[in-house]
């Protein structure tokens, strides 16, 4: 308990607090009790100064004795004057004898001492029995500075306490990651630092709750997807085995076909969301890569030139999942078009179909979304519309989708330019 005590962070902070309250109380109170000394000396100074022009060396005892009855009065206190070696001179009433009460000069008075001795310059020694000393005595800065210090740290603690439980909050919130279905989040209030760091925390909790789901309706929407070919290949290869034919043998290359396709949409797909950089960055043209892909297809392209920095071979793929787009959900005569516009490089890729409605529209470029009205067994969109944004987003750019005015669909996909 006392080891993890110490490695709490509450620990450290209130450590670290009254440690330097305690440095600045010492090196404080040394710096006062420095310049104490300099005033007592000084003062002593002064002192020595004035009671050698009170008790001359040569003055007249009557008048020695005069003036240390005044003092003694003044003072409520008993005199004694004597000479170097302790004998006594003058005395008024019972002083304290100098050879059992401690100098004054060059040492600090003490509480428990019933008297004190002062030497003057000439080496005569005046005593007296007062409670105190005259002068700038008793004062004990560092005294005043531990009380200081001790207050500031009692009062500091419900603060650093307060601080502290908060990031412990966080802490058991980041602890508690996992342990259900939804992530935890982590509810403080204020607008400190402790509080931005937890609206991160909860920020990130969303958007990994969000991937989380995402690649959750993926893994469902693949499963469903890859379903009808496998149905389909397993029908086609249990006729092969009963009465084969070429027709049957197409059906299950069309079949594997799709199967491999399919796969490697989802393949591209995932390696894409955690790529953290794109395999290939080389500078091309995008209307030579669109051409190519054009005439693959047998659909014209047409354009100017512009050039694009990224991976010809994932721009490639993007042109050719929108032309197959077009050609399987569209209708012909499917166009391709490349410019160069401003300080990017456009694609369009255009078909004369029916268009896809105002509440579709929103969502064409979702994984496997399957448009409203469409059957069961026609399935969803696939991983190609997705596909060709994830591509377009990685290499800075993005597509959305137009209907022009006299009917159909166009895709356009924004580069910017090399």
């Amino acid at each position: 308990m006392f080891r993890r005590l110490r490695a709490s962070l509450f620990f450290k902070i209130y450590l670290t607090l009254l440690a330097s309250l305690a440095v600045v109380a010492i090196v404080s109170g040394l710096f006062v009790r420095f310049g104490q000394d300099e005033e007592d000396r000084s003062w002593q100074g002064r002192f020595d100064t004035f009671m050698t022009a009170l008790v001359p060396a040569g003055a007249n005892l009557d008048e020695t004795r005069a003036v240390l009855t005044r003092l003694a009065d003044a003072f409520d206190t008993d005199i004694g004057l004597y000479d170097r070696d302790g004998r006594p001179i003058v005395l008024v009433g019972r002083p304290p004898r100098p050879d059992n009460t401690p100098f004054w000069r060059g040492r600090r008075h003490r509480e428990e001492d019933r008297g004190f001795a002062f030497q003057l310059s000439d080496g005569r020694i005046v005593t007296a029995r007062i409670e105190r000393p005259v002068g700038p005595f008793g004062r004990n800065p560092l005294a005043y500075m531990a009380l200081i210090a001790a207050i500031i740290g009692l009062a500091s603690y419900p603060v650093v306490r307060h601080l502290t439980r908060r990031l412990e909050t966080l802490r058991r919130g980041v602890e508690t990651w996992g342990e259900s279905d939804r992530l935890a989040r982590v509810n403080l209030g204020g607008n400190d630092e402790v509080a931005a760091v937890a609206a991160s925390f909860n920020e990130a909790a969303d958007r990994i709750e969000a991937l989380i789901a995402s690649h959750r309706a993926l893994l469902a929407n693949a499963s469903h997807e890859l379903r009808s070919p496998l149905a389909r290949l397993r029908m086609a290869i249990d006729l092969f085995e009963k009465a084969p034919g070429d027709a049957i043998k197409q059906e299950i290359v069309l079949n594997l076909t799709e199967l491999d396709e399919l796969v490697g949409e989802i393949l591209l797909a995932s390696r894409l969301d955690h790529a953290e950089q794109l395999d290939r960055n080389e500078e091309f043209d995008l209307l030579a890569l669109a051409t190519e892909e054009g005439a693959r297809s047998g659909v014209k392209v047409d354009g100017t030139e512009a050039l694009v920095r990224g991976d010809p071979r994932l721009v490639a793929r993007l042109v050719r999942n929108l032309i197959v787009n077009a050609q399987r959900h569209g209708a012909p005569p499917v166009t391709v078009s490349v410019a160069a516009e401003a300080a990017n490089a456009v694609l369009r890729v255009s078909d004369k179909g029916a268009g896809i409605s105002e509440a579709d529209r929103s969502r064409i470029f979702e994984a496997f979304y399957r448009p409203s009205g469409r059957g069961e067994d026609a399935g969803g969109w696939g991983l190609g519309l997705s596909l060709v944004r994830q591509i377009a987003r990685r290499h800075g750019g993005d597509v959305h989708y137009e209907a022009p005015p006299g009917g159909g669909s166009v895709f356009v996909v924004s580069f910017p330019a090399a």
